[in-house]
């Protein structure tokens, strides 16, 4: 069996790092997807592509991957850019604003 071991990145609808701590061990399909021809959903035979374990630590994971002899690939994050301005939408109308506010 192969997997992948990674921390999934936040998605486009998050502002915050919920559900982005823990790393993830996720196999990989051993088989194909089909289309059924009835109903146009796609499927599969392969009960492992479902599972996704979650472990807190990269070591844990590993271990697990080894323990179980699955042959593991590791995904390192990227490092996140920190876009933080202080102040908020209030601090556009404040009074004591440096510059001259305009539209």
């Amino acid at each position: 069996m192969r997997a992948r071991i990674y921390k999934p990145a936040r998605t486009a609808m998050q502002s915050g790092t919920a559900k982005t701590r823990n790393w993830v061990l996720e196999f990989a399909p051993a088989s194909r997807r089909e289309v059924d021809p009835l109903m146009g959903w796609t499927s599969s035979g392969d009960t492992q592509a479902q599972v996704k374990l979650q472990f807190s630590t990269k070591e844990a994971a590993l271990e697990y991957a080894q323990d179980h002899g699955i042959e593991a690939v590791v995904n390192e994050p990227k490092p996140r850019k920190l876009n933080i301005r202080p102040g908020g939408y209030g601090d556009n109308f404040a009074t004591k604003r440096r510059g001259a506010w305009t539209h």
